[in-house]
């Protein structure tokens, strides 16, 4: 029974949860019975993180968070504490296990208008859970702003009321839990932001639904950890000759603005690139080579100089983008590109925004394109997508992969990557220091020095955003884009 080890990287809409629930229940489980396990898991954590409560509040909505709050109001009375129920609506609107769990729970509810917050409350949200579709209003945002200016606690039951589980959008106002306790998997929400900062510390609780129910639901989204891509780096090898471990292109525009493109190209050496080359016009040689040691120089002016180039066939991958400007000129070294492995950042995406079809349309067939935006950048290529408000970070990303057929990075606090057939990754390690000058042209490197080893491009972008959060941790905050180049450490190796 119960969740096994690779489940816990896994991610479940809120839809897909529902309908592990339901088939929890056709299976022959007792759907009451997993209330209660919900319930007492709410009520443990409750006792364990605030044994001195003077008193346990708890919120019920009419749905099934209500009646997993009442079982948790049911076990915290029977270990001795001092609990209060106040409900949301009217008791005639419960139905099925919470309808059951408020008429065998021998408490008392008050009407949720009734409750007055004071302190020593522990609050605990059994309101809406994951699932809430409209936005938090009126009477209930005002006893939710009360909470959070007492600075009372709040564990929340799967996520903080508020909270959009598909988004991590706040719906008009929310709680700010201090614990949040959800059931077997994780949800978009506690790993996009905001919902991510307003979870508090998450605890994801195993009911016992068979692992075999989960994954019949589950959808091809996880948490970017060396899980995901462990088998990649296992093919790669830190000890082998240079030009084993890949040549890696960067391409750099006029001197003036070449400083973005170094720093690509010297994060590509130190996330293991065996040779960096880095292309500029002749114009921007001495400027180059006065800040570059390792990284070898490349004059190219014309597009017959750029044919020459790109037809030696060790050359393994190209990053092109970052402080480039020349619109047309990117637009025409794409064209030369589009067979060979490229990651395009920065002023490389908003070349192609006035036709991003052109660009989508030369990397047709086997997936060789990495695109790195961040959301101004996503908007350029993808107006529409950024325009719909329906539509969470993982669909923008998600539906953009897959029209573009590239792998998409994008960028954020919480970076989502997406590939065109539908694997999503949400990556939670990056700190918030990292959002600095110079910060993503480190990533576009590292990205190019994965794909020059040899890496899957949805790997290799993964691992790459991975790697780049694990290094804004070790530079620390107030870091700079060079305190990031020192920081850069291996790829973990799975043993």
């Amino acid at each position: 029974m119960g969740v096994e080890t690779d489940i816990a990287s896994w991610i479940l809409t809120p839809s897909d949860m529902t309908a592990v629930d339901r088939d929890a229940a056709t299976s022959g489980l007792s759907s009451f019975g997993l209330m209660r396990a919900a319930g007492y898991a709410v009520a443990a954590s409750a006792l364990r993180h605030y044994p001195a409560a003077t008193r346990f509040v708890c919120l019920c909505g009419v749905g099934n968070n209500g009646g997993d709050a009442m079982i948790a109001a049911e076990a915290l009375t029977g270990s001795g504490a001092d609990v209060a129920v106040y409900l949301m609506g009217d008791r005639a609107r419960l139905a099925g296990d919470a309808a059951r769990a408020f008429a065998t729970v021998p408490l008392r509810s008050q009407p949720l208008g009734a409750y007055v917050p004071a302190i020593g409350d522990v609050v605990i949200d059994g309101l809406f859970g994951a699932g809430l579709s409209r936005a938090v209003s009126g009477a209930l945002a005002t006893l939710m702003r009360a909470v959070t200016d007492l600075a009372l606690p709040v564990i929340a039951i799967d996520l903080p009321s508020g909270v959009d589980g598909r988004s991590g959008q706040v719906l008009g106002d929310s709680f700010q839990a201090a614990q949040t306790v959800t059931f077997m998997a994780r949800k978009p929400g506690h790993l996009l932001l905001p919902g991510r900062t307003l979870c508090g510390a998450l605890e994801v609780v195993d009911i016992g639904i068979p692992a075999r129910i989960i994954r019949s639901h589950r959808a091809p989204l996880v948490e970017n950890t060396p899980a995901l891509w462990r088998d990649a780096v296992k093919a790669l090898d830190p000890g082998a000759h240079k030009y084993r471990r890949g040549h890696l292109v960067v391409f750099s525009g006029a001197a003036a603005s070449s400083g973005a493109a170094r720093m690509s190209a010297t994060a590509g050496l130190s996330a293991g690139a065996g040779l960096v080359t880095m292309v500029a016009p002749t114009e921007a040689m001495p400027t180059l080579a006065a800040h570059l040691t390792a990284v070898m120089l490349k004059p190219v002016d014309t597009d017959a100089m750029l044919s020459d180039l790109i037809e030696d066939t060790r050359l393994n991958a190209f990053v092109l983008g970052p402080g480039f400007g020349a619109p047309e000129r990117v637009r025409r070294f794409v064209a030369a590109l589009c067979d060979r492995p490229l990651v395009l950042d920065a002023d490389g995406i908003t070349a192609f925004r006035e036709d991003p079809q052109a660009l989508f349309d030369a990397f047709r067939g086997p997936v060789r394109l990495v695109l790195t935006p961040h959301d101004g950048e996503f908007s350029r290529l993808f107006p529409d997508l950024a325009g719909d408000t329906a539509l969470s970070k993982i669909d923008r990303a998600t539906m953009a992969a897959a029209r573009s057929n590239a792998v998409l990075i994008l960028k954020g606090p919480d970076t989502v990557i997406a590939e065109p057939h539908g694997r999503v990754a949400i990556n939670a390690n990056a700190p918030p220091w990292l959002a600095t000058a110079g910060s993503g042209d480190v990533l576009a490197g590292i990205v190019g020095a994965h794909l020059a080893q040899g890496m899957p491009p949805f790997e290799a972008a993964a691992s790459a955003v991975w790697r780049h959060g694990a290094a804004g941790h070790e530079a620390g905050e107030g870091m700079t884009a060079e305190d990031l180049l020192r920081a850069i450490r291996p790829l973990p190796q799975a043993s």
